[in-house]
């Protein structure tokens, strides 16, 4: 494989932490001297990183592995990440594809293809996750956004019956300190002014005697950087420290996304989740209280096995009465690892199809009471893209904002007086200063 003269090109599937270990590993590969193309464009090499959390993302795999095999037919393909670990039988046998590489090893793929450049049968490279404090070889510089992720903990040990992260990720482990700020300053120095704090279960980071409190400290003192964001949370890994700073004048976005998954507490027993439907609420309604405008997400599952109609009626009116202002809303799918798997009390799609419109509805009218909430206020913007004459960029409490302007806003921060609901967010204009 003659390094120099190569075109590569990346596809990410599924959560931040992907994306933010898609733009590491793509970095690897710049500064080997590749070329880094579109995905829709011609490449010798294209990586798909992969995500298995649910059916649809097994089955964007094998999307985009036909679109690459009708578009660049000459193209190998490298599936990385947990798919590839938990289902690499199934994806040697897809069209042209040369590599199968899991979690382990993903962030090392350059020497992964140099290693076995030579092959001439697909490699399965998928080792045994090691547990231990790990270190990320280069910046994960992302040309692409503007808010960018910062990798510092993978893996889980919660175990749910529903999910088969622990496999696909292994057990929980953080990064090295050190390495996150040293990172973090390569970031902002190219231009980043929002840091996402993300992992698969980021409130368990433990590196030494440094806890998660302690990195967004840290990073709060680096100058140029002006928000710091944490990404999915779970509940009963929220430190009472990270509410009160949040409800301080910080760097730290008034915004937290929360996996409920469910409303009632025998499913959540079931689940193996770590707390009940009371010390969940107790939890959203002292976050609400504290931090004034903070906005609350979560995550639920719709059609867990043997979910009776009173259990969504629980959910429902839980997510109703609750300060959480929106949700994401899952249909259940059987994981191949999953202790659920092997249940027979599923529930049928036409069922689940019509709860998750009634959550999906619920949440669109939520979304848009917290948006209302907020309608006369000046707040700063982070701007990220321009698209049909509008400028668009989100306040630190998680409210998509567009602007009408000539100027290029890419990357700043301006106030603005947010106005009224579009279709898509809140229509502001900006504050100039005179």
């Amino acid at each position: 494989m003659q390094m120099m003269e190569q075109k590569i090109s990346f596809y990410t599937l599924g959560c931040r932490l992907n994306q933010s270990e898609t733009a590491v590993v793509k970095n690897t590969f710049k500064v080997d001297g590749f070329k880094v193309v579109d995905f829709n464009q011609p490449a010798d090499v294209v990586v798909i990183n992969t995500c298995t959390v649910t059916e649809n993302g097994d089955a964007d795999t094998r999307r985009l592995v036909n679109k690459v095999n009708r578009l660049n037919p000459n193209a190998q393909i490298a599936l990385i990440g947990c798919q590839a670990q938990v289902q690499k039988e199934k994806l040697t046998a897809l069209p042209n594809v040369r590599w199968v590489v899991g979690n382990e090893r993903k962030m090392d793929l350059l020497n992964v293809l140099n290693e076995t450049k030579n092959a001439t049968t697909p490699q399965v490279i998928t080792p045994t996750i090691e547990r231990k404090p790990f270190t990320i070889p280069v910046a994960g510089i992302d040309e692409l956004h503007t808010r960018v992720n910062i990798k510092i903990q993978d893996g889980c040990d919660f175990f749910c019956t529903f999910c088969e992260i622990p496999y696909a990720r292994g057990r929980a482990r953080s990064r090295v300190f050190n390495d996150i700020l040293k990172e973090a300053k390569s970031l902002i120095a190219s231009g980043h002014k929002e840091l996402v704090i993300t992992g698969i279960n980021v409130g368990t980071y433990k590196e030494e005697n440094h806890e998660i409190l302690d990195v967004i400290n840290a990073l709060e003192d680096y100058e140029g950087l002006e928000r710091i964001r944490i990404s999915s949370i779970e509940p009963t890994t929220i430190a009472d420290d990270i509410i009160t700073k949040m409800g301080t004048q910080s760097k730290l976005c008034r915004h937290l996304h929360i996996p409920l998954q469910s409303g009632d507490d025998t499913i959540l027993k079931d689940m193996k989740r770590k707390y009940s439907v009371c010390e969940f609420s107790e939890f959203i309604e002292k976050a609400h209280q504290q931090v004034d405008d903070i906005c609350i997400g979560t995550d639920v599952i719709v059609g867990y096995p043997g979910e009776t109609d009173q259990q969504f009626e629980n959910t429902y009116s839980l997510l109703k009465d609750l300060p959480i202002d929106y949700f994401h809303v899952f249909s259940y799918s059987p994981r191949y690892m999953a202790k659920t798997q092997n249940y027979t009390n599923t529930i049928d799609i036409k069922t689940i199809q019509h709860r998750s419109k009634i959550l999906r509805d619920l949440s669109t009218r939520k979304r848009a009471c917290f948006y209302n909430q907020l309608l006369g206020s000046i707040v700063p913007i982070l701007f990220e893209q321009e698209k049909n004459g509008y400028w668009t960029g989100l306040t630190d409490h998680y409210a998509r904002v567009y602007v009408k302007s000539n100027h290029n806003l890419q990357n700043q921060i301006r106030n603005v007086k947010l106005e009224n609901i579009g279709e898509k967010g809140i229509i502001g204009s900006l504050i100039y200063v005179k």
